[in-house]
């Protein structure tokens, strides 16, 4: 056996458990270490019966950013707004608890149970969903779900592309193509046949077909690029980084530390909150994942045109630097 084969086999024996131990860490650590960060929630009513609510989210320092609101219709707006998941208000019965399912069961879930927990004993908590989640997807299971194959119909195309050998206006428009027809799939599934979003159809259509776009001209740019590297690094970064990191499953700052704020500049978190915000919350902070996924298309499909360009502009070899004339 030479030397080359045996290489290979002992490259594969410790590549595979290295990707699968990368994998791992990165679906299983963030899932691990659920646990609120600088969460936006509020506190409503008369300054003077808000500030035991207050001191109850102030008793773990770093967890809460707390928003303080005149009256239950300031809170309500606020959170249709996605400036809070939701809010406590002040009532002479108790503490009345705004939830908003459609934001993330999850979080509805956590502000229950936290407000419950320090709420005195005999005390009945009344809770009010603001922005419920459909009822095809009460527990957002299936949204959650969505992210990863978005994110590999972006990685699919991207690779399609490049495999192809499609360059410059012809990847362009494969890229394009397949996202909008990817787009209206999705829609009609998720909408049309699960029933697990609830906004306007077309443009849930658009937002699954720009996730599939940023995705799918990244992996394309850096391919153009790099070649076979650019592939792995765009897969990498979409699949084994982005979707982990998204936080489409429970809440951006439900993951350690600052990685959640990391994952909405990916396309994976940013489709997800784009999604969320078109789909349950009438387009409201939409701005920023429209824009962070409008900046990765235009960077992935700028690559594509110029690793084009660049590759028309290598010379080929002559015939005779290819095949060299043997000596008589």
């Amino acid at each position: 056996m030479s030397a080359t084969p045996t290489r290979r086999m002992i490259g594969v024996m410790f590549l595979i458990p290295l990707i699968a131990a990368l994998a791992l860490a990165a679906f299983a650590w963030p899932a691990a270490r659920v646990a609120p960060h600088d969460l936006p929630v509020g506190v409503a009513g008369p300054a003077s019966s808000t500030p035991p609510l207050q001191q109850g989210f102030d008793r773990q320092p770093g967890a809460f950013d707390v928003h303080r609101y005149a009256d239950e219709a300031a809170a309500r707006t606020a959170i249709e707004n996605r400036d809070i998941y939701g809010a406590v208000v002040a009532t002479p019965r108790g503490p009345h608890v705004l939830t908003a399912t459609a934001a993330g069961p999850a979080v509805a879930q956590l502000l229950r149970d936290a407000v419950t927990a320090q709420a005195p004993a005999g005390t009945e908590v009344q809770v009010s969903d603001v922005v419920a989640a459909p009822a095809g997807d009460p527990r957002g299971s299936a949204f959650g779900a969505s992210m990863l194959p978005l994110s590999l119909a972006g990685v699919a195309t991207g690779v399609l592309v490049s495999v192809l050998a499609l360059r410059g206006v012809r990847a362009v428009g494969a890229l394009f193509g397949a996202a909008a027809l990817a787009g209206v799939t999705a829609a009609a599934l998720a909408h049309s046949w699960l029933d697990v979003i609830a906004g306007d159809w077309w443009a849930e259509a658009g937002v699954f077909a720009l996730a599939v776009l940023a995705g799918g001209s990244t992996v394309a740019g850096l391919a153009a690029l790099l070649g076979r590297l650019g592939i792995g690094i765009g897969s990498l970064l979409m699949v084994l980084i982005g979707n982990p990191l998204s936080g489409v499953s429970s809440a951006p700052e439900l993951l350690p530390e600052s990685v959640g704020a990391l994952g909405q500049w990916l396309p994976p978190g940013a489709s997800g909150s784009l999604l969320r915000s078109t789909a349950f919350f009438d387009g409201n902070a939409a701005g920023p994942p429209a824009l962070t996924l409008t900046i990765w298309t235009a960077l992935g499909l700028t690559a594509v045109l110029a690793g084009a360009r660049r590759r028309d502009a290598t010379p080929e070899p002559s015939s005779r630097t290819r095949a060299p004339a043997r000596a008589a």
